[in-house]
């Protein structure tokens, strides 16, 4: 290949990981083509992106970026996916993917994640994290809880009385 058409591709590559800062490396070699159809349209549906890239392209195209660790001393064929909602969410996806006999060779490689390379045993414990809606959701109830406990305790005693002033109430209609 010219260097020309390796300038070309390597700034297509970097236009296409423009704003990715956050990516994953994955195994796709042994899948059949229908396999590897099926699990590339898995991925799309869930707004992850898949490339196979050359390493030496890859390192040209992403030279002062955040993904630049990503291909440094980078051996062998691996495809990048990035995308989804965070880093968690791809990692999930990517790791029950993995486990899935039908896409048996199909394995994360590493990553990078905030600018810090990750290495597959790494992408398996992110894959356990709460993604960032499950956090959001978590905070959230740790925000409400002590509003919900205070009206608890106010209505509760408030219940109380009034529960008391209507038994008086009744009790003075009884006697007169």
């Amino acid at each position: 290949m010219s260097k020309y058409v390796k300038n070309l591709v390597a700034n297509h590559l970097r236009e296409r990981l423009d704003n990715v800062n956050d990516a994953l490396l994955v195994d796709m070699i042994g899948l059949s083509a229908n396999k590897n159809n099926r699990l590339r349209a898995l991925l799309r549906d869930k707004n992850i992106h898949v490339m196979v890239v050359k390493n030496s392209l890859a390192a040209r195209a992403t030279e002062g970026s955040p993904l630049s660790a990503l291909f440094t001393g980078l051996e062998g064929t691996a495809a990048v996916c990035w995308g989804a909602e965070d880093i968690v969410s791809l990692a999930k996806e990517i790791a029950k993917l993995a486990k899935d006999d039908e896409y048996a060779p199909f394995k994360a490689r590493g990553g990078i994640m905030d600018g810090e390379r990750i290495d597959a045993a790494q992408v398996d414990r992110v894959s356990k994290w709460p993604s960032r809606q499950e956090q959001l959701s978590i905070l959230l109830g740790q925000i409400l809880s002590p509003g919900a406990t205070l009206v608890g305790q106010l209505s509760s005693v408030g219940g109380a009385l009034a529960s008391q002033i209507k038994q008086k109430g009744e009790e003075e209609e009884i006697a007169n």
